[in-house]
């Protein structure tokens, strides 16, 4: 009777050590940020990979040293729970997508109230292009810049 009450307990074990793992694999990729993939070119001097968290990390600072932006926001409540256990500054709202070798960006920020919402967004896209361009040295695609408020 007692190796059988062993057996049952073992088996428990296994079921929620299995459980515990496949959660900690969950919160790894859906809440913390899941796998970072990387930006692999190659030049003159050999082969160069770029993490998608450096890239996100240098548009964030650069559209945050831009005149009229005040904030970066996250887009989703995935991109809150991250910021929550990350404190990420400059790459909460960011998102990079790359194919072959080129970048596509996409900037979800607040605004200055009074600023040119256009002019803000024209100048972000173009110094967020340029530095990041400088920065991996391929090509940036395209910079979307998604105005979620004013902030007073």
């Amino acid at each position: 009777m007692v190796d059988f009450d062993k057996k049952i307990c073992f088996f428990v074990f296994i079921c929620l050590s299995k459980f515990y793992i496949y959660s900690i694999i969950y919160l790894a990729n859906n809440v913390y940020g899941g796998l970072d993939l990387t930006v692999d070119t190659n030049n003159y001097y050999g082969n160069i990979s770029i993490s998608d968290n450096a890239i996100r990390t240098v548009a964030g600072f650069v559209a945050l040293d831009c005149y009229g932006v005040v904030d970066l926001v996250a887009k989703n409540f995935k991109d809150s729970a991250r910021e929550v256990f990350k404190h990420e500054r400059y790459s909460k709202g960011v998102s990079i997508n790359h194919i072959d070798n080129r970048i596509f960006i996409d900037i979800h920020c607040i605004l200055k109230y009074g600023v040119s919402i256009s002019a803000v967004a024209e100048s972000l896209k173009k110094s967020v292009k340029y530095n990041v361009e400088n920065f991996t040295g391929m090509i940036v695609d395209t910079v979307n810049v998604h105005v979620v408020g004013v902030c007073v």
